[in-house]
């Protein structure tokens, strides 16, 4: 992929129950502005920027009020969507990636191919149903929506951990270098890494 412009991309998705507003840039420096309204997703999405080298702007609104599950959802398809446009027709990446990702006492393993086949493969439970207000339960909501939209396979294991915290830091932190890998243009490659010819 020659052109970087087609990595600068925005999104928005607006429904009765969400506001949401996604910038992203592939080839990156990490630089981020995340505010969606919940703490922890921001945490989270700050993480996948500067990990990753993308740059990466959120802006949402959600009903909140009721809980965080429409939100993080809708941020996952947005930010899935500007993967998927930003990287058109694939032409020129790696395409894989893979991450071992240690935090303290847990390590976790994400692996992905940007393959326009998604699939999420998620075994990363946590021992907390709660990290302040944030339902943990969210996070494979999040990686769902990422990967549906992204058009990616998606494998996500936690080889080991205790910590609910360190675990779910450890596979936005392992997403973000695996895409970063996948989404990396690959010497000598011209056209899509595919024996079809296409993705």
């Amino acid at each position: 992929m020659d052109d970087d412009k087609k990595r600068d991309v925005s999104v928005k998705r607006k429904t009765k129950e969400t506001d949401v507003a996604v910038k992203l840039r592939v080839t990156g420096t990490g630089i981020h502005n995340i505010d969606c309204g919940v703490p922890f997703l921001d945490h989270m999405l700050t993480l996948f920027s500067v990990h990753g080298f993308f740059d990466l702007t959120v802006k949402a609104t959600g009903d909140t009020e009721v809980d965080d599950h429409h939100s993080v959802e809708d941020i996952g398809i947005c930010l899935g969507q500007a993967f998927t446009k930003a990287l058109g027709d694939k032409d020129g990446i790696a395409r894989y990636g893979l991450c071992y990702l240690p935090m303290d006492e847990t390590l976790v393993r994400v692996v992905v191919d940007v393959s326009n086949r998604p699939f999420l493969h998620y075994k990363a439970a946590v021992p907390d149903q709660k990290l302040g207000t944030f339902d943990t339960a969210l996070t494979l909501e999040f990686m769902r929506a990422f990967s549906q939209h992204a058009g990616v396979t998606l494998h996500i294991d936690l080889l080991h951990g205790e910590n609910s915290h360190h675990i779910i830091e450890a596979v936005f932190k392992g997403l973000a270098r695996a895409m970063n890998q996948a989404t990396s243009n690959l010497d000598g490659l011209t056209g899509t890494l595919s024996s079809k010819g296409v993705l």
